[in-house]
């Protein structure tokens, strides 16, 4: 029962540091005259990213390479089967341009790369994270120079200024928060594995990435239920190319990650690129550029199929 507690504890600590965390680096980045357009693509893209980071690279660190990589893999799946699924069932969405040029085929190209590093000998090295970052920045910048319209910008957001200690109050708390959750969470997952007898993999890729996807999915039922558009299916693939360029980049060249439950290997990452390549059609059938309930429902079926599979 603590262990579970602790997941739970640790989850609400990641949560609140990651909103802590993004509300300093939003004013911080008003202070010293940032174009709210860099903002959007670096600073909240990797502060809303930061709950997954410290996870893993305190995972790697602790000995549990499994929840570092099943925590990104997990939440990957998760964020398409499962956020994804609920916005669409509770509203459908229609899809920019920008998913089928950039968007789709740069997730496409981030998973293969991380499917490539780490498949063929288990081992995610140091230079691989070098790579995944690197491409990352091209990205940014290809973003930032040629797809502006494409980028979801703050102009909606205040520029109304925190005061400095609360800057600084924020900050601190997010990161106490992040570092004391992520411990938390780590130390329940393992203890939830040894008493299932399961492996770290196992919890990582169900409950572990179900939680540090939980931001994401309440901001898409709050935009639905305030009828507002600004969680689209850009955010969530967005999300998912950070997951695998920034957070299991930076992770790996910290330390490197080396697989231990071979059914990451044999199981998860084709689901993870199964449903990834699988968006492409169902935005385009049987209504062009728009998702709705019928693809929801299909994506959670798949969603549960990949759960089961993995528990069974």
């Amino acid at each position: 029962m603590h262990n579970f507690l602790f997941v739970v504890a640790g989850l609400v600590l990641l949560i609140a540091g990651g909103n802590w965390l993004l509300k300093s680096a939003v004013d911080l980045s008003l202070k010293l005259s940032i174009p709210k357009i860099v903002v959007g693509m670096t600073v909240v893209s990797f502060a809303t990213s930061a709950p997954e980071l410290i996870v893993s690279v305190n995972a790697a660190l602790d000995g549990f390479p499994d929840l570092a990589l099943g925590n990104v893999v997990g939440s990957n799946i998760a964020n398409l089967g499962l956020v994804l699924a609920v916005t669409i069932l509770l509203s459908p969405i229609n899809v920019s341009r920008s998913f089928y040029t950039t968007d789709w085929p740069v997730m496409m190209l981030a998973s293969v790369l991380f499917f490539f590093f780490i498949y063929f000998d288990g081992v995610l090295a140091k230079y691989e994270g070098i790579v995944m970052v690197a491409f990352l920045f091209l990205f940014l910048v290809y973003l930032l120079r040629f797809q502006k319209p494409a980028v979801i910008d703050l102009e909606d957001e205040p520029d109304v200024m925190l005061p400095t200690y609360k800057t600084v109050l924020f900050l601190g708390l997010g990161g106490v928060s992040l570092w004391g959750g992520s411990e938390l969470l780590i130390n329940g997952a393992v203890g939830l594995a040894t008493a299932f007898g399961v492996s770290e993999r196992v919890i990582a890729i169900t409950i572990v990435s179900v939680g540090t996807s939980i931001p994401e999915l309440a901001a898409s039922v709050i935009a639905v239920i305030k009828k507002e558009k600004a969680i689209s299916l850009g955010n969530l693939i967005g999300s998912n190319i950070f997951n695998l360029l920034a957070v299991l980049g930076i992770t790996s060249i910290i330390t490197p990650i080396k697989v231990v439950d071979q059914g990451l290997l044999s199981s998860d990452i084709f689901w993870m690129l199964g449903i990834s390549f699988l968006i492409l059609p169902l935005v385009f059938f049987p209504k062009g550029l728009r998702l709705g309930w019928r693809d929801g429902l299909l994506l959670i079926g798949i969603y549960l199929g990949f759960v089961y599979s993995t528990i069974g």
